[in-house]
C-alpha cells in the first residue's frame, strides 16, 4: 500500500505538527512547579496517605463489635430395652455473642485514634521531607549549571589566551613551550567544561526522583540560586519546630497510643464473658437454654502482654525524647552551616571575588606589554575560576542549610491541612 501526499498535503502536516510542539512545548519548570509536582506525584507520598488511609480503616475496626456464632445441630433419639422413651429426630440451636465490655472497648478505639492521628504526622513529615529534597536537588541544578557558565567562560578566556600565544610564538616573540602549554590549559578547559555539562545533566535526573514525575527532556529549570529570605534567631526557630514538626507530634502520639495498648492489656485480666442462648427440640419435649461463658484466669494471667505493653510504651516515651533531642541538634547544626555559608558568601562578595578578576586583568596587560610571563596569566586565571567556583559552593552550602532549617521548622506542615 502507497500514501501519496501533496504539497498541500504536506504544509498541511507541517502546520499540524508545528502546532501540536507548540502546544507541547516545555513549559519553564519554576520552583512552586517542581513542588506541586511532587505534592500531586510522588510514590512516598501516596504511599504514606495510603498508610493514613489504612490507620483510618483501623478506627472503624477498634469500634466494631463482636459478631455473634450461631451453631445447628441434628440427629436422632432411639430407646434401649423396656424404655419408654419416644423414639424421632432431635436438633438443637444456640446462639453465642461475646461482650464487649468498656474497660477494652475505650482504650482500644483511643490506641486506633492515635494510631490514625500518628499517620497523619507521618504524612506531614514525609511531606517536609519530599520537598525538601526537591529544594536541595532544584538548587543543585541551578549550581551544576552555573558552574556551566563558569567553566565555558573559563574555556573561552584559555582559548583566547592560547590564540594570542599562538601569534606571539608565530612571530617570535615567545619560545614554542608556551603554545604548548596554553593549547594543554585549553584542551583541560574544555574536559571541564564538558564535565560541568554532563553534571547538570545528572543533576536532572535527580531532580526528576526527587519529584516522582516525569519531567520533558529538555526541561529549563528556572530559578535563583541567590535568593535568600532572613531568619529569626536560633532561639525562635526552636520554638517554632518543638511546636511545629511534625516528628515530634508523631512521637507523643505514639505514647498515647501505647499507653493505651498498656490499658487495653491491663483491662483483659478481667475475663470477658460470652451470652448464650439455645434451644433444643425433641420428640416428646423441647428445651430454652439461656447462659453465661467466663473464662476462668488460673493458667494465663496476661502478665507476659502486659509486660510487653508495658516495655512498649516505655519505648515509645524514649524515642519520643531522643527524637526531639536529635531535631535540637539538627538545627543547631544547620543554623551554624548557614551562619558559616553566610559569612563565606559576603567575604567572596566583599572582595575575594573582585581582587581575583583584577589579578588576572593585570596579568593579562603585564603579558600582552611583555612584563611578565605566561604562567602568571595561567596562576591568575585559576585563582579566578577557582574563586568562582568556591563562591558557587558556599551558595549551595547556605540554600542547603536553609533548606534544612525550612524543613524543621515544619511551617509547610501547616499550610496543607491533611485528612
Amino acid at each position: 500500500m502507497t500514501l501519496t501526499i501533496g504539497t498541500r498535503g504536506l504544509a498541511a502536516l507541517a502546520l499540524a505538527l508545528a502546532a501540536f510542539g507548540a502546544a507541547h512545548a516545555a513549559e519553564p519548570l519554576t520552583l512552586e512547579r517542581a513542588l506541586a509536582l511532587a505534592d500531586e506525584y510522588n510514590p512516598r507520598l501516596r504511599a504514606a496517605a495510603a498508610q493514613t488511609e489504612g490507620a483510618r480503616a483501623g478506627i472503624r475496626t477498634a469500634r466494631a463489635y463482636p459478631n455473634p456464632d450461631f451453631d445447628v445441630g441434628a440427629g436422632r433419639q432411639g430407646n434401649r430395652g423396656n424404655s419408654n422413651a419416644p423414639t424421632g429426630s432431635v436438633s438443637a440451636f444456640g446462639l453465642n455473642q461475646p461482650l464487649d465490655l468498656p474497660g477494652v472497648r475505650d482504650p482500644r478505639i483511643r490506641a486506633a485514634e492515635a494510631g490514625f492521628e500518628g499517620s497523619q504526622f507521618a504524612l506531614a513529615e514525609v511531606r517536609l521531607a519530599v520537598r525538601a529534597a526537591v529544594k536541595q536537588a532544584f538548587a543543585d541544578v541551578l549550581r551544576r549549571r552555573a558552574e556551566v557558565e563558569v567553566t565555558a567562560e573559563n574555556q573561552k578566556l584559555l582559548e583566547d589566551i592560547r590564540r594570542r600565544v599562538e601569534v606571539r610564538v608565530n612571530v617570535g616573540e615567545a619560545p614554542r613551550l608556551e603554545l604548548t602549554r596554553a593549547e594543554a590549559e585549553a584542551a583541560v578547559a574544555a574536559n571541564t567544561a564538558a564535565s560541568a555539562r554532563l553534571r547538570v545533566a545528572q543533576a536532572i535526573a535527580a531532580l526528576r526522583a526527587a519529584i516522582g514525575a516525569p519531567l520533558p527532556p529538555d526541561v529549563e529549570v528556572v530559578g535563583d540560586l541567590a535568593a535568600v529570605p532572613p531568619l529569626p534567631d536560633v532561639a525562635r526557630l526552636r520554638e517554632e519546630m518543638l511546636a511545629n514538626y511534625p516528628a515530634l507530634a508523631q512521637g507523643r502520639a505514639e505514647v498515647k497510643r501505647a499507653e493505651a495498648r498498656l490499658e487495653t492489656e491491663r483491662a483483659l485480666r478481667v475475663p470477658q464473658p460470652t451470652l448464650r442462648a439455645g434451644y433444643g427440640l425433641q420428640p416428646d419435649q423441647s428445651i430454652w437454654l439461656l447462659g453465661i461463658n467466663i473464662p476462668i484466669p488460673i493458667w494465663d494471667q496476661r502478665q507476659g502482654q502486659i509486660g510487653e505493653a508495658v516495655a512498649a510504651f516505655q519505648e515509645a516515651s524514649a524515642n519520643a525524647e531522643g527524637r526531639r533531642i536529635e531535631l535540637l541538634a539538627a538545627l543547631d547544626d544547620a543554623y551554624g552551616r548557614f551562619q558559616v555559608a553566610t559569612q563565606t558568601v559576603a567575604a567572596y562578595e566583599a572582595g575575594i571575588l573582585k581582587q581575583a578578576e583584577a589579578a588576572l586583568r593585570v596579568a593579562e596587560s603585564a603579558y600582552r606589554l611583555g612584563e611578565r610571563g605566561f604562567l602568571e596569566v595561567l596562576d591568575a586565571q585559576r585563582v579566578l575560576r577557582a574563586a568562582r567556583l568556591e563562591y558557587l559552593a558556599a551558595r549551595f552550602d547556605q540554600q542547603a542549610a536553609l533548606i534544612d532549617i525550612e524543613q524543621l521548622r515544619g511551617l509547610e506542615s501547616l499550610q496543607k491541612k491533611q485528612p
